[in-house]
């Protein structure tokens, strides 16, 4: 007897329907799954059988053949097993219900239990998209899925909970859906903490309400990682559609919690510098994401930036470009997306203390050279702001003021990301960090005087076409930030003074 169940598919980000389709005929007894399964997919026999066994159901004494269609598309993956399942018992005519509406994912255990598999969230999308109205999914993946809106969803917990479902036993409970909470970005680390450094924290607070990039130098002890990792408490709020991109990349890396399914936080990923290419871009056969995908539309820090190896970061150039990450395997081509904030933390020299205004160098100029050579100069290029991190001076240290505290700078950056969404409505622009030089004189008018000072600047220091770019783009938020709309000179001079590190150490031009 012939049936044909829905189950979805995953290959990197994109979900697709399968069909299975599962035929029991008179015949030698077997049981084989056709259609391009992966091995976890022809593991899934064994899975099955053990599974029916559990729940007392004897398996067919006659040749089952199991087809997942389309037939020329990869299958992996356990999450086809309760669909194979349930098509297995729909031949045997043990389930008689229409099916038809029905989405079914998950992986079967031995005894029977439905465990929780990745990726569930766009699985859920797409099935709601085909038209699916009711998805069966693990239990532990219940709360994921019933985050999409026009679909219902049934977490399972065993097979037996399946059967009964649909030969008229005990119905499964529609799941809740999830509540996304509104909350802050709350972190224990507070920018209240750190004493002084004033100007790199105010360089900080634009890099978060612009969405730039930014590379902090100083010697070590300066606060440079310090800074970095209070950073995430300032950044402005998610928006929903955020928040579901974010999620589907976590949801296939099996990240989401189960309690809270829904990223509303903006990720922060640190890497250590020991990373390799495909930890930070993704990899693999079927490539799985990387660091720079995991931080979608949240933080990437780099700390001791000179440390990582130069090819790991020249691949850092185009994703920061383009924000995505393009995977090509002979089995086909993934894109990931990769709309980040880069912060990066590095000494100028091997000991650290090179330009240092009391402690000696001790690094011979080659050194420094070569130390600082590690960055080059394309990558460098891409940091909007560069921010020279001074030591702390003993005033400060032992100062009793209290620091301006986290949430109240992120106030201020929220303010200002709030003027961006409303001046990039309906142009598929999130930020000032991702104006389009197609879009630059639009969004960022100049006064005469300061188009007159940005023309003197741009001639005298040499300044690249993505320098200039990037000059305004930042000249744009601290203008957002002072709630102006027109850009004057004092924007301009402060956007510019961001960009000087590359002469002082690297001895570069714009």
């Amino acid at each position: 007897m012939f049936s044909k169940i829905n189950t979805m598919g995953l290959f990197g980000l994109n979900a697709f329907s399968v069909d299975v389709e599962t035929d029991i005929s008179m015949g030698q007894p077997a049981f084989e799954i056709v259609g391009l399964p992966d091995m976890v997919v022809k593991e899934s026999r064994e899975r099955i059988k053990a599974a029916m066994r559990a729940g007392g159901i004897k398996f067919p004494n006659a040749k089952v053949m199991v087809n997942l269609a389309p037939a020329d598309t990869k299958k992996s993956g356990s999450v086809h097993d309760l669909a194979i399942f349930v098509g297995i018992l729909s031949s045997m005519s043990v389930i008689n219900e229409n099916t038809d509406n029905c989405c079914f994912i998950g992986e079967v255990s031995l005894n029977g239990n439905i465990r929780h598999v990745n990726g569930v969230l766009p699985m859920t999308i797409m099935a709601m998209k085909n038209g699916i109205e009711n998805i069966f999914v693990p239990s532990d993946n219940a709360f994921e899925a019933s985050v999409v809106d026009g679909i219902h969803v049934y977490g399972v917990k065993s097979i037996i909970e399946v059967i009964a479902h649909f030969t008229g036993g005990k119905k499964i409970s529609e799941s809740e859906k999830y509540t996304v909470p509104m909350t802050q970005n709350t972190s224990e680390l507070d920018f209240s903490d750190i004493k002084g450094q004033h100007a790199a924290k105010h360089a900080l607070e634009i890099a978060a309400a612009g969405g730039h990039n930014a590379l902090l130098i100083g010697s070590p002890g300066s606060g440079k990682s310090m800074l970095s990792k209070r950073l995430p408490g300032i950044l402005p709020l998610m928006t929903f559609e955020e928040s579901i991109e974010t999620t589907n990349i976590h949801s296939i890396s099996g990240l989401v919690d189960k309690d809270t399914p829904l990223v509303t936080v903006r990720p922060f990923r640190a890497p250590h510098h020991t990373i390799s290419s495909a930890g930070l871009a993704g990899g693999g056969t079927i490539p799985h994401p990387g660091e720079i995908s995991l931080a979608h539309n949240g933080l990437l820090f780099l700390d001791e930036l000179a440390e990582f190896d130069r090819k790991t970061l020249e691949i850092l150039r185009q994703p920061l470009e383009e924000q995505k990450v393009t995977i090509s395997r002979a089995n086909g081509t993934i894109t990931y997306p990769s709309s980040i904030m880069l912060t990066a933390a590095m000494n100028p020299c091997p000991c650290g203390f090179f330009g240092h205004p009391t402690k000696k160098c001790i690094c011979s100029p080659k050194q420094v050279s070569n130390y600082l050579s590690r960055i080059s100069g394309p990558l460098l290029d891409r940091f909007d702001l560069h921010i020279e991190v001074a030591p702390v001076e003993f005033k400060h240290l032992s100062s009793d003021t209290v620091e301006e505290s986290s949430a109240s700078i992120r106030q201020r950056v929220q303010d200002a990301r709030e003027i961006q969404i409303k001046r990039f409505e309906g142009t598929g622009i999130s930020c000032n960090a991702r104006i389009t030089s197609a879009k630059l004189r639009e969004f960022c008018p100049l006064e005469p005087d300061a188009e007159t000072f940005l023309c003197s600047v741009f001639d005298k220091m040499g300044l690249s076409a993505r320098a200039y770019d990037r000059i305004l783009k930042v000249a744009r938020t601290i203008a957002d930030l002072d709630k102006t709309n027109i850009i004057n000179k004092k924007h301009i001079s402060q956007a510019v003074q961001y960009r000087s590190l590359d002469r002082k150490y690297w001895n570069r031009e714009g």
